[in-house]
């Protein structure tokens, strides 16, 4: 580092602007194929109610967070508009194009990037409630201040990605230690696989590895999110201890973090927050003699600081200070005793807290939606619906969907935990009595080939992995027992 400019983090630069806007673009793609059956006009949980609840005066401008459907009326073809517009931004950035210009196109990349994106998660609802959102919005809004190529980063905005880490990180880890037993006394690793939301391809290998393994794989968590992100700013020293050290220890802490982020990648769908924390990671990792395009002259004349225009620096110094400010609420939450999971303590979703699974479940319970076109429920031969990514089939292996967001399967996962019935799912139930076609494509299968069904019910099961004998014998990946009829038959009325 060289005062105001970050030299030596020049590919830092790069994969956090290619990084997070490729991010931006898988969760636009996202919305676009399931925005519209889950929230839209006609969606399980329409986004025109909020809207108009809103605008009403009950509301009283309660409306947690800006969005530009406020001010123009959402319809499903809107939707699409600023969807597609997202995907071409994100995909432009991606390829460094506007990363060629003067350091305010990819500001404005980025920030529209940010508001596009916010827009849809203000009034995503429970479909969009996950920690990933917020911390998107976050490093969009940080890369938009990130500068261009014929420049080197400036060294407060590549700061604050390293306290976005650490409280991505070390929030996480807190999160656990103030949470259930199992993460205290190791065991938490030994349902995880097993019972995470969507597992993957590798889940089952990984939850049948010895348990001493799962122990292991606990202590090595809590070492890279409780101890390896403190180490994260050693760089900083570097502005008054000369050598390589500082960097080094900054970036073998940065390592530890993306390797164990890496393992959660090939044993688990987590949508983008294991992507988006190795992208965060590679902020720490400093190259010397990787630099701008455009060195900085060995003399600076009046309009330039350490290789930056002075308006730069003063854009950047003012983020900086506006994050010093906010980031007092997320640093007191880290230390409180009834520390906040995934909170957000201002409109604008900057400066966040974060933290997941401070409890591990340890049974799975899934939720099997059936149909039969027989006219007698109770004498029926009933065929489930299939999802594309929550387990259902027994025999079907895991597929990997991460970095893409599953949104319903995901929500399928959460209904065991809380309460049995939720308003969209019910509303669920009847699209696959109409048959909607919208809905359908959100599943794997469908196995009415697009025909109405007569009824529907959802049936418990208990899901677990079976053990190499049970594969052996039976060439189920999965082992299930049945609990009981949750829903009873729901008839069409035809």
């Amino acid at each position: 580092m060289d005062g105001f400019a970050a030299v030596d983090f020049e590919f830092a630069r790069q994969v956090l602007q290619r990084g997070t806007a490729a991010l931006f673009l898988v969760a636009f793609i996202s919305s676009l194929n399931q925005f519209r059956p889950l929230l839209g006009e006609c969606g399980l949980q329409p986004a025109t109610r909020l809207l108009q609840w809103a605008a009403s005066a009950k509301s009283r401008g309660r409306l947690l967070r800006p969005t530009l459907f406020r001010y123009v009326a959402y319809t499903d073809r809107r939707l699409v508009i600023l969807c597609w517009t997202g995907i071409a931004i994100a995909a432009v950035l991606v390829a460094g194009l506007p990363q060629l210009g003067p350091p305010w196109v990819p500001m404005l990349c980025f920030l529209a990037l940010w508001l596009g994106y916010m827009s849809i998660t203000s009034i995503g609802q429970t479909f969009y409630s996950f920690g990933w959102e917020m911390l998107l919005l976050e490093m969009g809004f940080l890369a938009a201040f990130l500068g261009s190529d014929d420049q080197p980063p400036a060294t407060g905005i590549i700061v604050l990605f390293w306290w976005l880490l650490f409280r991505l990180e070390f929030g996480a880890g807190m999160i656990k230690i103030r949470g259930g037993r199992e993460w205290r006394d190791l065991t938490a690793l030994t349902y995880h696989h097993e019972t995470q939301p969507m597992p993957g391809p590798l889940s089952r290998q990984a939850h049948l590895l010895p348990r001493w393994f799962h122990k292991f794989e606990v202590l090595g968590n809590h070492f890279a999110q409780l101890v390896a992100p403190w180490f994260l700013f050693a760089p900083i020293l570097g502005l008054w201890v000369p050598g390589p050290v500082p960097a080094m220890i900054g970036a073998i802490a940065a390592v530890v973090v993306i390797g164990t982020q890496a393992w959660l990648v090939i044993t688990g769908n987590f949508a983008w927050l294991n992507w988006a924390t190795i992208v965060l990671g590679f902020s720490a990792v400093g190259l010397p003699g990787i630099r701008s395009e455009s060195a900085p002259p060995p003399s600076d004349p009046p309009w330039l600081v350490d290789g930056l225009p002075l308006w730069w620096v003063i854009v950047t110094s003012a983020i900086t200070l506006l994050f010093i400010v906010l980031s007092w609420w997320p640093a007191q939450n880290l230390m409180a005793r009834r520390q906040l999971m995934n909170a957000s303590f201002n409109r604008w979703q900057l400066a966040n807290a974060y933290g997941a699974f401070g409890t591990v479940t340890k049974e799975r319970i899934e939720y099997i939606v059936e149909g039969t076109m027989d006219d007698d429920p109770d004498a029926a031969t009933w065929h489930a619906y299939e999802f594309k990514g929550k387990p259902g089939d027994v025999f079907r292996m895991p597929r990997q969907f991460a970095p893409y967001h599953l949104r319903l399967d995901w929500l399928m996962w959460f209904l065991p935990l809380g309460r049995p019935i939720e308003e969209w799912f019910t509303t669920f139930l009847v699209r696959l009595l109409e048959a909607d076609r919208p809905t359908l494509r959100l599943l794997a299968h469908d196995p009415f080939d697009g025909e109405r069904p007569n009824w529907v019910r959802v049936v418990t099961y208990r899901y677990r992995f079976a053990t190499r004998e049970e594969y052996g014998r039976t060439r189920h990946r999965w082992m299930r027992d049945r609990r009981r009829l949750l829903v009873r038959p729901v008839g069409g009325g035809r």
